[in-house]
């Protein structure tokens, strides 16, 4: 289940006895923790639950907390954090844990007692008997990075809760500015709603005065701008980025990635490979994929190659000679022109 779904079962029934929350999504996980705490009256907190950090505490301590009766209340709440021991990481642990113990507690869970087991990963390394017991004794809550239709239907749904609109335009140069990342969005609705608390209508003047552009979203602009051979924009967008104290390395340095996402986005996509296949291959937010994709659809591969590779010398250029990076990049453009136009 999602942490919304989360949210709602847990205000209208009584919790099971061990959850999982796995995924990678920081501002979800703490917003199911949040849920998890509402459980237990404040009043009672400080003795009725507790919180482990298994990469620094052992698995045993958090299991005979687990297994107390609560005090002098309903129930007790035990989070286990970064279990790291349910991963095939590499990582070498601080404190060896015995999954043997977390087992025995699957098999006969203190009924009183909710354990939540917060893993911050993208999976568990489901060879290990104790995850599989794990995921069939658990309710699982997805915290996994939102894609763009979910993570703007939950900041929409936010601001109406609290009493704002998104007007026209608006929402896409949120998700646009912060390429669609949820935690981004909804740091940046809290100074929206401020900035807009006059008519609570959150206006796209507003998300472009506020919200930031990315390196990210201004090499977006500067890419689209190279493909067309608009030479006299590209330029003004390389200046305006070094004129945004970007160091000429760094820029070219995004270009040569962004160009290199486009290539593995046109050779992938054309071998039948699915969106979201290609942002759990490439390890990239889908967002990103998206807008790749949408641009390798108009330019031929010879076009992402012969850019990619004008980019690389023009790397070994910056490293190596006197002339100022502008020039550079003019020289890059002009070859570049010169090559698609032969």
């Amino acid at each position: 289940m999602d942490a919304n779904t989360l949210k709602k079962q847990l205000k209208q029934a009584p919790p099971a006895p061990i959850y999982l929350v796995l995924g990678t999504q920081t501002v979800i996980q703490d917003e199911v923790k949040e849920a998890f705490m509402a459980l237990i009256p404040k009043e009672e907190r400080v003795m009725n639950v507790g919180s482990y950090d298994l990469e620094e505490e052992s698995l045993s301590a958090a299991l005979d907390d687990a297994m107390s009766a609560p005090f002098f209340g309903e129930r007790r709440l035990v989070i286990m954090n970064k279990p790291a021991f349910l991963t095939s990481s590499a990582k070498k642990a601080r404190v060896k844990q015995n999954p043997d113990l977390l087992k025995q507690y699957l098999n006969h869970p203190q009924r009183s007692t909710v354990l939540v087991l917060m893993a911050p990963y993208e999976k568990l390394d489901g060879r290990k008997g104790v995850v599989r017991l794990l995921k069939k004794q658990a309710v699982l809550v997805d915290t996994a990075p939102l894609k763009e239709p979910q993570a703007r239907q939950l900041i929409e749904q936010q601001a109406r809760d609290d009493g704002y609109q998104f007007m026209a335009g608006a929402m896409d140069e949120l998700v646009q500015r912060t390429n669609a990342d949820y935690s981004l969005m909804k740091a940046n609705l809290t100074k929206l709603e401020l900035l807009c608390i006059d008519d609570h209508q959150i206006k796209k003047e507003a998300v472009a005065g506020l919200v930031p552009q990315t390196l990210d979203n201004n090499i977006f602009d500067l890419v689209s701008a190279v493909l067309k051979r608009q030479q006299d924009q590209a330029l003004s967008l390389y200046r305006q980025l070094l004129d945004g104290e970007h160091q000429p390395l760094q820029i070219n340095a995004v270009l040569v990635s962004q160009f290199r996402l486009l290539l593995q986005l046109k050779i992938l996509s054309g071998r039948g490979l699915s969106q979201g296949t290609l942002a759990k291959k490439l390890n990239v937010h889908p967002y990103r994929v998206k807008l790749g994709l949408q641009t390798v659809r108009r330019f031929s591969l010879l076009d992402l190659i012969n850019a990619y590779l004008g980019l690389i010398k023009t790397e070994r250029a910056l490293k190596g000679s006197s002339r100022s990076p502008e020039l550079l990049f003019q020289l890059f453009m002009l070859q570049y022109q010169q090559k698609m136009n032969a």
